[in-house]
């Protein structure tokens, strides 16, 4: 089995890393192109994978063709390669907001077997999340193979269609709430003297400790923020102040903002 990657930037290059840290294949069985000379020599350096001599090269070799580009790109990038992959080669989009039908129309081929997913950056390192939803073409044996690879960098579910923009919002684009926060609880610990270093290790290792409680205990958010909550406490103070300075509905905002954006894509 030949994976094909067009497109090697970070995103290409963590789930590069989770495939081969997985044992799934070899090194030469990835074959990748980049129009950026110093994202090839990159991932040849660091993988030591085949790197094409452009990008229907890579999509002719391909058994499984990974799409890692921007959205502003693909459709150019699929004018390129059209004629490159057979029906059989299995077409895994991770371009946000680019729906199934638009990759049918734009390759203008209806017997491709085409897949949609959208991981996330934390995917560098083995924790991404990933949503997965595919053409009607693709078998179950197939979309098995798939979630397999996407399996090697974090969490796989297949989702329905309609849900992929909400994806982009609650996990695609999230990253950067989280780092928001960690950097802004990081801030008032150095405010009040704490070393930076020691201020991101400490809000960094709070907010995954607490992500494992939700995923691990399966309890309510909001039961376990109430376990922290003591009577006339420090905590229920924090809480009574983000509430009042509207952190719920921030967020809520930024996602609605974020999702509409993606739906223009």
């Amino acid at each position: 089995m030949k994976i094909g990657f067009i497109g090697l930037g970070n995103m290409a290059g963590a789930m590069i890393g989770g495939i081969l840290g997985k044992g799934l294949v070899e090194p030469c069985d990835i074959v990748g192109f980049d129009p950026v000379e110093t994202a090839r020599a990159r991932m040849k350096e660091k993988f030591d994978v085949e790197i094409a001599e452009s990008n229907r090269d890579a999509a002719r070799e391909a058994d499984i063709l990974f799409l890692a580009v921007k959205p502003l790109f693909l459709s150019q990038v699929i004018g390129e390669i059209r004629e490159d992959v057979s029906q059989k080669t299995l077409i895994v989009s991770i371009v946000a907001g680019k729906e199934l039908n638009y990759l049918t129309e734009t390759f203008g081929r209806t017997e491709l077997k085409l897949i949609r997913c959208m991981p996330n950056t934390p995917a560098l390192v083995l924790e991404g999340c990933t949503a997965v939803c595919a053409s009607e073409n693709v078998t179950d044996k197939e979309m098995e193979q798939v979630l397999a690879l996407l399996r090697s960098f974090g969490k796989a579910d297949i989702v329905p269609e309609c849900l992929m923009d909400a994806v982009v919002g609650v996990s695609g684009s999230s990253p950067a709430y989280v780092f928001m926060f960690i950097e802004a609880m990081a801030d008032e610990a150095v405010a009040e003297g704490m070393p930076r270093k020691m201020a991101y290790e400490f809000a960094a290792q709070a907010v995954l400790g607490s992500a494992r409680m939700v995923l691990e205990t399966g309890m309510h958010p909001g039961e376990l923020k109430d376990m922290v909550c003591s009577p006339g406490g420090t905590t229920i103070q924090a809480v009574k102040v983000l509430e009042e300075k509207g952190m719920r509905a921030a967020v809520m905002d930024a996602m609605e903002a974020c999702i509409r954006k993606s739906r223009s894509l």
